[in-house]
């Protein structure tokens, strides 16, 4: 297990006010992706009767934009191990605000799909380099607590105020095209801060690395020979089948199925990012101190078996809201442990934001762009309640995989330390 690309100097002075500025200004940042990304399910059950669209054009919607996400998170997460973070993030959020503010726009279902993937090719360059960001500027002992916060806004506003803010929009302005329209405001802030208060950490190298070496820089290749990356990617793969087949699917689901009104689905809706607020803040934290690996097998289980209950509950909304927040502690929480420290801490010298690129993006490839379209095909021919039995085979899937990762939260490996240090006394 390569480690030694987050070491951390006890003799070096920690800039404890970069760091909170730092998680400050990503926080937010990331927290606009999940409000641009996740506003259009809410909006959907509205969009499908003027735009003549059907439940599996949703499941291409949103995985198409979860297919370029991958795509470029990975390169763009290369990327920026080589150029800096900095450069990257400010234009990736300049597009993908501008981009979700075209979404008003869209005049059918071509249209939208080329917006989303646009989108998918911004936010996709944003994830890694800000996650890697956090994590550089992080405390190694703070670090799963702070890539936590940062990746539980992800939730708080694009699973969590999404939905309220968009059905509450629609009360007050003519139609869900200006809800879209309003969006690029709040990014564009947010590119401007990042562009006048952050700066880029120093580059870390290999200490034993040779001068040819320095130079060209370590091989992407060596991820794959770290065990963590590899299964952090299986294990988030099956996270996002679970929890991005819900997140669009469950507002249609409650309508349409359940027949909740607008309001009700919203609020309902809601609890996925809640929970998955405080379940990617909490679990990762908790990481820190339980340990990696013992976090990412009790999690999994308590998202399938919360998932599981929620599918047999009938059209009460508080009940419905209750169980939906658990599910989505656990299964958006686990997406902050395993594409946070898991894979901060899995990463060769040189290639953290690589690292967190490659786990985030193979899980949004799979399990957050063919895992709805499948889910999407579902619903159309069998029924939209049959999508909730897919995620959770997901989540099934997740139990078994995380049981092989290796543990390597800091505090962890200090306590198994203790015992061979007073043996050998």
């Amino acid at each position: 297990m390569t480690r030694h690309a987050q070491s951390h100097d006890p003799h070096e002075p920690h800039d404890l006010k970069n760091e909170r500025r730092t998680l400050v200004l990503l926080a937010i940042g990331f927290g606009l992706v999940g409000l641009d990304r996740w506003m259009i399910a809410p909006l959907f059950p509205h969009m499908m009767k003027d735009l003549n669209l059907s439940y599996q054009q949703l499941g291409q919607l949103i995985g198409i934009l979860s297919i370029a996400w991958g795509v470029f998170s990975i390169l763009m997460g290369r990327l920026s191990d080589s150029i800096g973070r900095r450069k990257i993030m400010i234009a990736a959020m300049v597009m993908f605000s501008l981009l979700s503010s075209f979404s008003g726009f869209a005049t059918g279902f071509a249209s939208l799909l080329l917006i989303r993937a646009l989108m998918g090719v911004a936010e996709g360059a944003f994830t890694p380099t800000s996650v890697a960001s956090v994590g550089e500027a992080s405390h190694p002992s703070r670090r799963g607590r702070n890539q936590g916060l940062q990746l539980s806004m992800f939730a708080l506003m694009g699973l969590g105020l999404a939905p309220i803010i968009a059905t509450q929009l629609l009360r007050v302005v003519p139609s869900w095209h200006w809800v879209f329209a309003v969006s690029a405001v709040p990014g564009l802030i947010v590119a401007l801060l990042i562009a006048t208060m952050l700066r880029d950490a120093p580059q870390v190298k290999p200490a034993h690395a040779t001068v040819a070496h320095a130079t060209n820089g370590p091989r992407w290749s060596a991820l794959f020979g770290s065990r963590n990356v590899v299964l952090a990617m299986l294990a988030t793969l099956c996270a996002m089948a679970g929890i991005f087949v819900i997140g669009a699917m469950v507002p249609n689901y409650l309508v349409d199925y359940l027949h909740l009104d607008t309001s009700q689905m919203g609020f309902v809706v809601s609890a996925i990012g809640f929970g998955g607020f405080l379940g990617e803040f909490g679990l990762a934290s908790l990481s820190d101190v339980a340990g990696r690996r013992l976090t990412s097998v009790v999690s999994f289980a308590g998202a399938a078996i919360s998932l599981y209950v929620f599918a047999r509950i009938g059209a009460n909304p508080w009940m419905l809201f209750a169980v939906l927040f658990v599910v989505s502690f656990f299964a958006l929480g686990m997406l902050g442990v395993l594409t946070g420290p898991i894979a901060t801490e899995a990463a060769p010298a040189g290639l953290v934001a690589s690292a967190i690129g490659i786990t985030s993006g193979a899980g949004e490839i799979f399990g957050g762009g063919i895992a709805p379209a499948i889910a999407g095909y579902v619903a159309q021919h069998d029924g939209i309640q049959f999508t909730l039995q897919f995620a959770l085979g997901g989540l099934i899937c997740g139990i078994f995989v995380s049981m092989f990762l290796i543990e390597t939260a800091p505090r962890a490996l200090a306590r198994r330390s203790v015992p061979i240090a007073l043996q050998s006394d």
